[in-house]
């Protein structure tokens, strides 16, 4: 393969537009060299607002393309599955946003697919690549907290437009999938395991029918726990709090990270409640947008695959649905 990914997007979402795309535009691997949307228009505007050579005014004719390598799903959570299954039937493997899926049977057809083409699938959970959760890992590993044993998580936003996708509960709209899925993410990555057993409350928005405000509680091996608070329609608000026998680790913006800032962790060995065994460590200004897209694209280019794999995104999935079925039962749902 080319040592450049040619890469076609799918959709003009706001989050490609804002961040992926430059990503892209400005990584080692790769080029944007199309993109797509149902209207020809809005891929026209948008094609030459970024300076991307060709466009579409379908998907399919998209992955057709030949000079295309690579595929980036940012469609609403219900065309994650199908426009990414049809990508990888043009031959072309697929970087798609979270979640993945609209749940876990859902996520194992992409498992089954990935396997019959030999293409790899990854969920697009950038937090992954930015150096303060590497950061983070590294500190649990050291035994810096101790014991690692439970993590408390809150991450909401105001946003009560009904024409965005976010409130659309016919295509996968609600806090949990939206931002839920971060919580359960960097647990899992925090802990090194999934969980065992999860119980949920939503408050779903009566015109909407989506979940405004979610908690969860997740129990890991051991007695391990996630606790999480996630919002589509409360303060903007993120901070990941991670309690170790001897210390505790807090992350301030632990999701949608600055592009041209400093982030930082703070370190508390817990001496005293006025910050006596505090240390404030600062993470170098990352775009964890631009270090995800060149993980992928050079391990396509190395014939390698890239990292987290499906089952990673299997398993995000699986909280989720054990998460939404303790809503239905009121009790306890093995994940």
């Amino acid at each position: 393969m080319t040592k450049c990914i040619r890469w076609g997007i799918l959709g003009c979402a706001s989050i490609a537009r804002s961040t992926v795309i430059p990503a892209i535009q400005t990584s080692r691997f790769g080029r944007v060299e199309a993109i797509a949307s149902r209207s020809l228009d809005k891929a026209k505007a948008t094609a030459e607002a970024l300076g991307i050579p060709r466009f579409y005014g379908d998907y399919e004719a998209l992955l057709a393309d030949p000079e295309i390598d690579a595929i980036y799903n940012p469609l609403p959570n219900h065309l994650h599955v199908p426009l990414t299954l049809a990508a990888l039937r043009q031959g072309k493997p697929v970087l798609c946003e979270k979640p993945i899926a609209l749940s876990a049977v859902e996520a194992k057809l992409l498992v089954e697919a990935s396997a019959e083409t030999g293409l790899p699938v990854t969920e697009a959970f950038m937090v992954r690549h930015h150096p303060q959760w590497k950061k983070v890992r590294d500190l649990i590993d050291s035994g810096r907290i101790g014991e690692l044993r439970a993590i408390q998580t809150v991450f909401s936003y105001f946003l009560d437009d009904p024409d965005n996708v976010r409130n659309q509960a016919e295509i996968g709209g609600g806090g949990l999938y939206d931002v839920g899925c971060y919580a359960l993410n960097t647990a899992r990555y925090a802990f090194g395991s999934a969980p065992l057993r999860a119980i949920g409350l939503l408050d779903r928005d009566v015109s909407f029918g989506t979940d405004r405000l979610a908690s969860g509680l997740l129990e890991f091996s051991d007695g391990r726990q996630l606790s999480f608070t996630c919002a589509t329609q409360l303060v903007p608000t993120q901070r990941v709090t991670l309690l170790g026998t001897r210390g505790r680790i807090e992350v301030t913006i632990p999701f949608n990270a600055p592009l041209d800032a400093t982030t930082t962790i703070v370190v508390d060995d817990g001496r005293d409640l006025s910050g006596g065994g505090r240390e404030v460590i600062e993470i170098e200004t990352s775009n964890q947008y631009r270090l995800q897209v060149d993980a992928f694209a050079e391990a396509l280019i190395e014939g390698r695959s890239p990292q987290p794999d499906l089952s990673d995104a299997v398993a995000n999935m699986r909280a989720i649905d054990a998460l939404f079925r303790s809503v239905e039962t009121g009790r306890w749902e093995a994940v």
